[in-house]
């Protein structure tokens, strides 16, 4: 079904770009611009075996996608800059925000020269535990478990042991939509402690593989000293907010933005939203991202900014600049934002 999706996508965008569609809809939407989503930035392309890649796109993806909008007449913008052009009369250009989330440590390496070459603002989304070693980079170490075992023997709460064959890429893959699929069903408590017994069983330090991806606090002091980038906030643990009570849903925002502020002496102003869709993030957490006086929050439901999110700021759309995806062609789909507020009903 995965497979089909993203086929299905892509000839969607391929028809989108042959047709020119992009450009007359661009040409008669009322959306002001796109705010993109961006994860890791690394020169080389995924292996046969690594379903995590749809968060990965190269340093000269970034660079196209940089210079290819500014072509198009989009203005490449902060996201303050952002927010007040929502907030005031319809801009006379429309505008591309790029952000960062998690703190990878190739945003350092590759994604930065880039950034600081071409002149483009950022916003750089900031799981603290994560920086601080202590947290869990769930999604990429099962990844990491699964490419390095031929089986997997795993239990479930009944004490049951459920067996995967993962000698050959298809049964990898199989392997991690399933595992992956019941993990992201669990509440958080129970996912820290069923990767944590699958990381100690194979062999894989979850503090170490932390610190290995992600920036520490010294490295995370270059970007915020360079004038290109906001530092925002994008809770402790990097968990599901909807899974948890809200007071320690709030106190995952809040302490981030303690924990930030203690590091760097300036309050982030900006929240993502761990996942981003509406299973992760609703109406609860925008309500206690606005009483923590939060001016913006990002989803990563996919859709273009319209004059009425000026009303909406801890609600905002973003779109995927989606590893699968990366042709160059297909940048001038990503920055129509009216397409996906069309396809996801916004």
């Amino acid at each position: 079904m995965e497979n089909l999706k993203y086929f299905l996508y892509r000839v969607m965008f391929e028809i989108l770009w042959a047709s020119q569609a992009g450009r007359l809809v661009r040409a008669l939407s009322r959306s002001y611009g796109v705010i993109f989503t961006v994860h890791r930035v690394l020169p080389e392309a995924g292996a046969d075996f690594s379903p995590n890649a749809i968060l990965q796109i190269t340093p000269q993806f970034l660079e196209y996608a940089i210079l290819r909008v500014r072509q198009l007449g989009f203005e490449t913008v902060s996201l303050d800059e952002a927010i007040k052009r929502l907030e005031g009369s319809k801009p006379a250009r429309k505008f591309v925000v790029f952000t960062f989330d998690d703190a990878y440590r190739d945003n350092l390496e590759h994604a930065l020269p880039v950034l600081k070459r071409h002149r483009c603002p950022f916003t750089l989304y900031v799981p603290t535990a994560l920086v601080d070693g202590v947290g869990q980079v769930w999604w990429q170490a099962l990844e990491d478990i699964i490419g390095q075992q031929d089986a997997l023997a795993l239990g479930d709460e009944r004490g049951e042991i459920q067996y995967f064959d993962t000698k050959t890429v298809g049964q990898k893959k199989a392997a991690y939509r399933r595992i992956y699929s019941l993990m992201r069903q669990m509440d958080e408590d129970e996912r820290v402690g069923f990767i944590l017994e699958i990381a100690q069983r194979y062999g894989l330090d979850l503090q170490q593989h932390c610190r290995q991806l992600i920036m520490d606090w010294g490295e995370l002091k270059t970007f915020a000293d360079e004038p290109l980038c906001t530092i925002g906030a994008h809770t402790v643990h990097h968990y599901e907010l909807a899974k948890l009570k809200p007071e320690r849903a709030r106190q995952e925002i809040e302490q981030s933005l303690q924990v930030i502020y203690a590091q760097f002496g300036v309050r982030p102003r900006h929240l993502s939203y761990p996942i981003g869709g509406k299973n992760a993030a609703g109406k609860r957490e925008f309500e206690i991202a606005r009483d923590l006086g939060l001016r913006s929050g990002v989803t990563t439901r996919p859709g273009g900014l319209y004059k009425r999110h000026k009303q909406q700021l801890l609600q905002l759309p973003r779109v995927s600049l989606n590893g699968l995806f990366q042709n160059k062609r297909y940048v001038e789909v990503l920055a129509t934002g009216a397409i996906f507020s069309m396809m996801s009903g916004g």
